[in-house]
Formats: structure tokens, C-alpha cells, sequence
């Protein structure tokens, strides 16, 4: 096994398992709320889906850091704490995104008008992990 890859493994790995525990939570307050609204359910599973867009950010950071390592350009170590410190604010924001999609549906769901407020606070946690996603861009080129 070729310890070098551990960093970026280990952001690919938080930021998919981020997306997945915040999709569900999202997709389970989705589920709840379009059993009792007959309107806006593709609104509801967009606003759920947001929360994968972690999982894409640690896969191309892997891929850039593997790319850096394997040029020489990137230390295994550096690698290794670019991957953790990433990863791991991928995860925190996509946990977090996903309860703010949930609460987002709850209240769109009893009042439809503020939809495209709840997807603005949505995508405010969403800056966050575009956040950490461009500054592990500048430390690993």
C-alpha cells in the first residue's frame, strides 16, 4: 500500500461521507414533508441534493493532490494534513447543510413563498466548503 495517498483518500472519504449523512437528513425531512404537501416536491429534493456537492469537491481535490504527490510537488504529509483539514470541513459543512435543508423544507413547506430563502441559507453553508475546496487549490499548487 502506498502510504502517500492517504491524504487524498482520506478528503475524498469525509467529503462523500459529509454528503451522505447530510443528504439524509435532508432527504428524510423531504420525505416527511412531501407526504403532506401536494406542491414543490422537485424543490424539496434539489434543495436535499445541494448537500452532494461535497462529495465532488474532496474527488477533485483527490485527484489534484494525487496528480501533486505523485509530481513531487506535494509532500505525502502535506498531503496527508490538506486531506484531514479538508476533509474534515467538508464533512462539518455537509452535516450542517443538511439540517439547514431540513429545517428550509419544514418551513417551506408551511409557508411555499420563502422556498428560494431557505435555498439562499442552503447555499450559504455551501460557501464554506467552496471555501476550504480554494484554499486547499492554492496549498497544493
Amino acid at each position: 500500500m502506498d502510504f502517500a495517498m492517504v491524504g487524498p483518500a482520506l478528503v475524498l472519504a469525509l467529503g462523500c461521507m459529509g454528503s451522505a449523512i447530510g443528504c439524509t437528513i435532508g432527504g428524510m425531512a423531504a420525505q416527511a414533508v412531501m407526504s403532506r404537501v401536494e406542491e414543490n416536491h422537485g424543490k424539496f429534493i434539489t434543495m436535499t441534493l445541494m448537500t452532494a456537492s461535497q462529495s465532488l469537491y474532496g474527488f477533485v481535490l483527490m485527484l489534484l493532490m494525487q496528480q501533486s504527490i505523485k509530481a513531487g510537488t506535494l509532500s505525502p504529509l502535506s498531503g496527508l494534513g490538506i486531506g484531514f483539514s479538508v476533509g474534515m470541513a467538508l464533512l462539518i459543512a455537509a452535516i450542517f447543510q443538511g439540517k439547514c435543508t431540513a429545517s428550509g423544507i419544514q418551513a417551506s413547506a408551511k409557508q411555499p413563498s420563502i422556498v428560494g430563502k431557505c435555498f439562499a441559507m442552503v447555499g450559504v453553508i455551501e460557501s464554506f466548503s467552496i471555501f476550504a475546496f480554494v484554499f486547499a487549490l492554492l496549498l497544493i499548487r
